[in-house]
């Protein structure tokens, strides 16, 4: 459908008319994100190993912990049975 005075050329509505230089800036721009989000996925991973790494070491103070108030209930029992 043509009207007087207007080109039929144009882009339909919501449709932008990608020019030569906005697919390199977009593909420039989506490429820099890509690598921010690998970048941010590694950093992601060094902390994972890192918690990890924390948590056993909790884990085994606590096993530890465990340990010393076991033997320091039964010193606590041995104490009381002497008197």
């Amino acid at each position: 459908m043509s009207f007087s005075g207007f080109a039929d050329d144009l882009p339909g509505w919501g449709v932008a008319a990608p020019s030569s230089g906005d697919i390199v800036t977009n593909a420039i721009k989506k490429e820099k994100i890509i690598k921010e989000i690998i970048a941010a996925q590694e950093d992601l991973r060094a902390m994972m190993a890192k918690s990890k790494g924390v948590q056993t070491d909790c884990d085994k103070l606590v096993s530890g912990n465990e340990t010393l108030q076991m033997y320091i209930d039964n010193l606590t029992m041995q104490m009381a049975k002497r008197r």
